[in-house]
């Protein structure tokens, strides 16, 4: 299961499909993997200032006094942090490894990973020997940059010195792995740890996490229960993944039972938590038990944060409540949280989605004035807006200010625009995106193709179409399921309904079962076809794999019955419609 998002970089892509000018799109590319190691240079990353002022000796002695007394704490901004360690340098005799590290640990902490792993190799080059902390501190950095390679590097490192590994050195490794979605790799590191240091609860939470998120809960509960038998005892954020994992999978009554158990272990719940219920409650349609679980949370002296908040706003936008949402959305402010793009994405969400495009405009208009910069989605779903409510030139236009901004399009925005140029019946156009599209080797996936498959059938265009559906496995992708019921679906539209049979054994002998959606467009265009016996042949073929008809081909099927062209007690199943 991917849950993560890959690497970037952007790629140019010209098009003439606005009809105003030539456009230059910046796209995703979800299969680009970060292979180089980064080239040691100089210790300063080129984006970072250097401010030495020589007049400043004072403030300087300040901050080393901070870095001694306070573990570093008192450093504001990267500038101070390098003022700090040229003097370091400089200073006779060389501070110790200690005060390095504290350092380093505090450049991290301001996600300046490059300038840490560069100061690490100028330390190097001056004969500075790294300790335990150090070669943890540059994994870490290694790993925060996606570079799991040169983090194990640095272990070899790290083990060739003869330093012994500690639990938090291993669990920043295994954590690498974890987000790189290699649980499995995980839990072998796991393994070799216990025979270096033992892990602790942080350790396992990583792995049980990972798990969850995978949605192998099983897995989770497995390595829960042998944490516990190692005499690890499990703490809140343990039960809090666990349960998040139980919710995601609609598991009920094992979140209620994590949930009572930690209670009753004296582990009380945090606003995550909480707020993993509300949102697992909203996604559910339960709007009214995620206002009770929140004011559970209020009356046991806990504040719901944004993300409860926002969880909430999701909710009532999923019903249709768009008055509620926004008055969680303005209690939230009374609370003193600023609304920020996530929890504005939400409500124009749920305002284009009830084609209240208005509404949604002067939210995204809001959002500008007060400084915020729309991310992918909300322009992707204000674009999606625009052309469900039939607004094509205002849709492109904004696709053209998202450009301005230099926030990438991903796979979903190009989905996106296909599908609304097809369905305002511009589908030259959309053609043409694609094309250049392809031009760039953007990594498309089958939703791209199903919706230009289908919308070339629905054309007429059906040869174009055939021709782009069996150009899928030179492009690396097999049809889903989808795919080849959208072909069916085209080859009743052309009368070639003795195609459709050869069809669905390539589809069986490439692994892809018919669903309730194929067997519908079969059943349906086999009527259409007036094959009647065929049609209820599939159609007890359908309910012996547990399908059920849909309304179209229900109503269908009972016009049919009506008319007397077909016979009842000749289909039993069909009793059921009726």
């Amino acid at each position: 299961m991917i849950r993560r998002s890959a690497a970037l970089f952007t790629t140019p892509l010209t098009s003439n499909f606005t009809g105003t000018g030539t456009a230059f799109l910046l796209f995703t590319n979800n299969d680009c993997v970060i292979s180089s190691i980064i080239q040691f240079h100089s210790r300063a990353s080129p984006n970072v200032k250097i401010d030495v002022n020589p007049s400043r000796p004072s403030r300087i002695l300040e901050l080393e006094k901070l870095l001694r007394d306070s573990g570093g704490g008192g450093i504001g901004n990267i500038n101070d942090a390098l003022i700090v360690f040229d003097k370091m340098l400089q200073r006779r005799p060389m501070p110790s490894i200690m005060c390095f590290n504290q350092l380093l640990g505090v450049i991290a902490k301001m996600n300046h990973y490059s300038t840490v792993i560069s100061l690490s190799k100028q330390m190097g080059t001056l004969d500075i020997m790294p300790d335990v902390s150090t070669l943890s501190i540059m994994i870490n950095c290694f790993i925060q940059l996606n570079q799991m390679g040169c983090g194990f590097s640095v272990f070899g490192k790290l083990m060739k010195l003869g330093f012994e590994p500690n639990a938090k050195t291993m669990t920043t490794l295994i954590k690498g792995l974890c987000k790189m979605e290699n649980t499995s790799g995980a839990i072998q590191l796991l393994r070799k740890m216990e025979g270096m240091c033992k892990p602790d609860v942080v350790t396992f939470n990583t792995i049980i996490d990972s798990f969850c998120k995978d949605g192998l809960i099983t897995e989770a509960l497995n390595l829960f229960s042998e944490m516990i038998n190692k005499g690890i005892p499990p703490n809140v954020v343990t039960y809090s993944s666990l349960i998040h994992g139980a919710c995601n999978l609609g598991q009920w009554k094992d979140a209620t039972r994590l949930l009572n158990e930690m209670v009753s272990k004296k582990i009380e719940p945090n606003v995550q938590t909480y707020t993993i219920l509300v949102n697992a409650y909203c996604k559910e349609g339960l709007v009214e038990e995620a206002q009770d679980v929140v004011e559970v949370m209020i009356k046991r002296g806990l504040q719901p944060n944004i993300v409860t908040y926002c969880a909430l706003m999701d909710g009532y936008c999923l019903r249709n409540q768009l008055d509620m949402a926004f008055e969680v959305f303005n209690a939230m402010m009374s609370k003193g949280f600023a609304p920020n793009v996530f929890s504005y994405s939400i409500l124009i969400n749920g305002y284009c989605k009830s084609k209240k495009i208005d509404e949604a405009m002067n939210l995204f208009r809001q959002m500008l004035l007060k400084g915020l910069i729309p991310n992918t989605v909300t322009f992707t779903t204000l674009i999606g807006g625009l052309f469900h409510v039939g607004k094509p030139r205002i849709a492109k236009e904004l696709f053209q200010k998202m450009q301005a901004c230099r926030v990438i399009p991903d796979i979903q925005t190009c989905a996106v625009l296909l599908d609304g140029l097809c369905k305002n019946q511009r589908l030259a156009e959309a053609m043409a995106l694609f094309q250049q599209m392809e031009k760039c080797k953007l990594h498309l996936n089958n939703v791209i193709y199903n919706i230009l498959i289908e919308n070339l059938c629905k054309a007429g265009q059906f040869k174009s179409a055939r021709e782009l559906f069996h150009s899928l496995s030179n492009k690396g992708l097999q049809p889903d399921v989808k795919t080849y019921t959208i072909m069916i679906r085209g080859l009743f539209s052309e009368g070639l309904t003795s195609e459709v049979n050869k069809l669905l054994k390539v589809m069986e002998e490439n692994g892809c079962s018919p669903n309730d959606f194929t067997y519908n467009t079969i059943i349906r265009g086999l009527i259409g076809n007036n094959e009647m016996s065929r049609a209820i042949q599939v159609f007890h073929e359908m309910v012996e794999r547990g399908f059920s008809a849909d309304a179209s081909t229900a109503e269908l099927l009972v016009d049919l019955l009506a008319d007397g062209k077909l016979d009842l007690d000749s289909l039993p199943s069909i009793q059921k419609l009726l």
